[in-house]
């Protein structure tokens, strides 16, 4: 049972840190300007094809417009032609008429295209509000990601060398220093005894040896002491 409650707090604890992983703020920052850049490249293809639509609106308008100026003037013609005699009453009255209804059906479409093109005119207007609010919001989130990690890095090194200095205790190095000085000195005393007993251990000839150190002779008197070493034998043979 004991293990097992302890697989279960390892597991708890990997969720809390998978968790917190998740909920980072500077990975939720960055994930939210990566939306807002999607979100602020469909409205740009929106807002260009709601402009193509204004624009081809207008120049909808303006041939309707055309259009029906002309075929105002040719029933202007066909009455003027009718009234010099060149062209039938009847007929230029008939023509006359069918050029007026075609120029009240280019009328009827250049007013719809006037007001397709207005209506798509304020549909881009509003986009562009829309675009210009998401590119000042990207621009505020990418400036505040940017003060964001350079205060998670002061924060995060900070942390580390307040950690750091937590984990020195004073008591406990003092205690390691007088723990070292103990050694040292036990050493030192350890050498002084395996002097000490070298010392006992020499030998007598290494004693007198020592002894006799300070009466060590110059060559010259050396050569006088054998000198009169020979001289007593030379007397002593005779």
């Amino acid at each position: 049972m004991k293990f097992i409650k302890r697989l279960f707090k390892i597991g708890e604890a990997e969720a809390n840190a998978a968790l917190n992983s998740i909920e980072d703020p500077i990975n939720m920052t960055e994930q939210g300007i990566r939306d807002l850049h999607d979100d602020l490249s469909k409205a740009m293809e929106a807002l260009a094809k709601v402009k193509s639509i204004v624009i081809r609106s207008k120049s909808d308008a303006e041939n309707y417009a055309e259009k029906a100026k002309s075929y105002e003037n040719k029933a202007i013609l066909l009455i003027k032609k009718s009234n010099e005699g060149n062209l039938d009453i009847a007929e230029a009255d008939r023509l006359a008429t069918e050029a007026l209804v075609k120029k009240q059906e280019m009328d009827a479409n250049y007013k719809m295209s006037l007001e397709e093109q207005h209506k798509n005119e304020i549909h881009a207007e509003n986009l562009q509000k829309n675009i210009n609010r998401m590119k000042s919001t990207v621009s505020k989130w990418e400036n505040e990601l940017r003060t964001l990690k350079a205060r998670h890095q002061v924060s995060e090194a900070t942390k580390n060398i307040n950690k750091q200095l937590a984990a020195i205790d004073s008591q406990s190095t003092v205690a390691m220093l007088e723990r070292m000085k103990d050694r040292v000195l036990n050493q030192e005393a350890l050498s002084e005894a395996y002097f000490e007993i070298s010392n006992q251990s020499r030998s007598i000839d290494e004693e007198i040896d020592k002894a006799l150190d300070n009466e060590r002779y110059t060559a010259k008197e050396s050569l006088l002491i054998l000198k009169e070493k020979l001289s007593e034998k030379k007397e002593n043979n005779a």
